[in-house]
């Protein structure tokens, strides 16, 4: 009988459960049945699904949506009461980037969604670019609905601590929440989670990072109070690349003045002042500070520091600029948004080379157009790389060699830290969702490994959604 690693789940869930008696014996379990139900006593199986997705974020709502309309069983798992990621968690707007020169580039159930939160009064479309302003509180419900209708159940609420592997083969993951420790047993699992939890704890291997650098984290919030008619806040909340920089430039200016004068302020980026559809209101990105968001107690501190950082900016912006001498804080979001931590090391790592060049591969299942975005982990400075056209990511991209039943979209995929400076944005993320979805459900019907399946047929169902590749 092949041993199971149950290992991971348990010294999770011990940790964070010391109220659940749990005999040394089951830190290093065989799969055997005996043990098997020691497991399920103490998390009871929940549900058998063909497709799990772990994140509900722009990645997991697109791809359970996509894996259930293609005749799969899912359940989806977020953390959240809601869904939608970085742009409802980490109120990250806006929604970066669906076209070029009017012409799409990301399309199917991402297009679909954004028409039909249009449709609710909830997004802005800024042609030529089709970056999405929009309303916070619609794209949750905007989530939910289409979630619901597509018949994926929810696990919200729900954190995942750990899972059980056959071999390099995921049996079930272990979710926790008001009703203790439960199990959700799939044939596929797709890992959505941005960080890469669901593969680090597969003990998938990762990219290397040599240099110890990742980008830094950003504490969005919102503005109210604002002036959003006067010329100031005109020019620069919509970045449609018509009105000049996405970066509010007068405001960034007078601000790296008075840093340079010796007034005391954190480092920021931008700032960034983005449309939420609300006259008076804006959301704000421009706090910045190096984290490592997959360890607990160092991001725990950066966004103790940076919640700070948020009424440091508001009381600056307050004093010295007229279109925000009213403003307040009326929210902050749930949590500081991430550019980059762990990225899978994949069968295909997509290069900055690749990227830029729009090299083409057999298997290109979803496209970006973002510029590459490189914020500095110190300072105040960016590297940014427009596309002359846009790029695209081969399906080889969310598999590994070796784990026939996994699958990760969103910002974990395998990319080199300069492709995933584009990649890393919700359209691009929504868009190798998409092809996740699929992909897992044709592995399901199939009786496939994801490495196996048919890349032309999965192409083609992209295709007649509506997927411009």
């Amino acid at each position: 009988m092949e041993k199971i690693s149950r290992r991971l789940f348990l010294k999770k869930a011990v940790a964070g459960l010391a109220v659940m008696a749990v005999s040394p014996s089951l830190l290093a379990c065989d799969a055997d049945d005996a043990e098997g139900a020691k497991i399920r006593k103490i998390a009871p199986l929940a549900g058998c699904y063909d497709v799990v997705v772990v994140g509900g974020g722009p990645a997991g709502f697109i791809a359970a949506i996509a894996a259930a309309r293609r005749g799969a069983k899912v359940a989806i798992i977020e953390r959240y009461g809601f869904f939608g990621g970085m742009a409802t968690t980490g109120y990250v707007a806006p929604i970066s980037v669906f076209a070029l020169k009017n012409e799409l580039v990301i399309g199917g159930i991402p297009w679909e969604f954004v028409k039909r939160l249009e449709s609710m009064g909830g997004a802005f479309i800024e042609w030529p670019k089709a970056n999405i302003d929009f309303d916070i509180e619609l794209y949750k419900l905007c989530c939910q609905r289409m979630i619901l209708e597509a018949g994926v159940d929810i696990y919200t609420h729900s954190a995942m601590v750990g899972c059980q592997i056959a071999g390099k083969s995921i049996d079930s993951v272990i979710i926790e929440n008001k009703n203790g420790l439960e199990t959700l047993e799939a044939k596929v699992f797709i890992d959505c989670t941005g960080d890469g939890d669901l593969a680090h704890m597969a003990e998938v291997p990762m990219q290397p990072n040599p240099d110890n650098e990742l980008q830094p984290s950003s504490f969005c919030f919102i503005l109210s109070g604002v002036d959003t008619d006067s010329e100031l806040l005109n020019k620069c909340m919509y970045h449609n690349g018509i009105n000049g920089p996405s970066q509010c430039k007068p405001v960034r200016e007078k601000l790296l003045k008075m840093k340079a004068e010796g007034v005391d302020m954190p480092d920021f980026g931008g700032p960034w002042f983005n449309n939420v559809l609300h006259k008076g209101s804006v959301a704000v990105n421009m706090t910045r500070r190096a984290t490592d968001s997959t360890n607990n107690r160092n991001f725990s501190a950066t966004e103790c520091q940076l919640r700070e950082d948020i009424f440091t900016f508001t009381k600056i912006l307050k004093e010295n600029f007229k279109e925000f001498k009213n403003c307040y804080v009326a929210s902050t979001a749930p949590q500081a948004g991430i550019r980059e931590s762990r990225r899978i090391l994949g069968v295909h790592t997509v290069t900055a080379d690749e990227y830029v060049s729009a090299f083409k591969y057999e298997d290109s299942i979803s496209r970006g157009i973002h510029p590459i975005d490189i914020h500095a982990s110190k300072g105040t400075n960016q590297v940014r790389i427009d596309l002359n056209k846009p790029a695209y990511v081969p399906y080889r991209a969310l598999i590994t060699k070796e784990y026939p039943n996994l699958l990760v979209a969103g910002r974990c995929i395998s990319t080199d830290r300069q492709a995933l400076a584009s990649l890393r944005v919700m359209a691009s993320c929504m868009g190798t969702g998409q092809a996740a979805g699929a992909a897992a459900a044709q592995a399901v019907a199939n009786n496939q490994k994801v490495q196996d399946i048919d890349t032309a047929q999965l192409v083609g169902v992209l295709k007649e959604w509506g997927a411009v590749l």
